[in-house]
């Protein structure tokens, strides 16, 4: 089974997105801020990572630089799915 992390600072965003998600049989994670995100991302090995891009604290594209940017535990980042909405 897949694994998603949904970061968005929108919680009805991330509750139809993870509800649709699920329903498809995938294990959705969610996250309200790209801080927590990357908490999240550096525990947890996901397929897919779904990112606001506007948010308050840190936008999107933060998010993935931070990410490819950690230890050796994420350097495949840069080869994972991680889309923008």
């Amino acid at each position: 089974m897949s694994r998603i992390l949904i970061i968005d600072d929108e919680k009805s965003i991330r509750h139809s997105l993870k509800e649709i998600l699920e329903y498809e049989n995938y294990k959705v994670d969610e996250a309200p801020d790209g801080i927590e995100g990357i908490k999240m991302a550096e525990k947890e090995k996901y397929d897919i990572i779904f990112c606001d891009i506007k948010m308050p604290r840190m936008d999107g594209i933060e998010v993935l630089e931070n990410l490819q940017n950690k230890g050796p535990r994420n350097q495949d980042t840069e080869k994972k799915n991680f889309a923008y909405q």
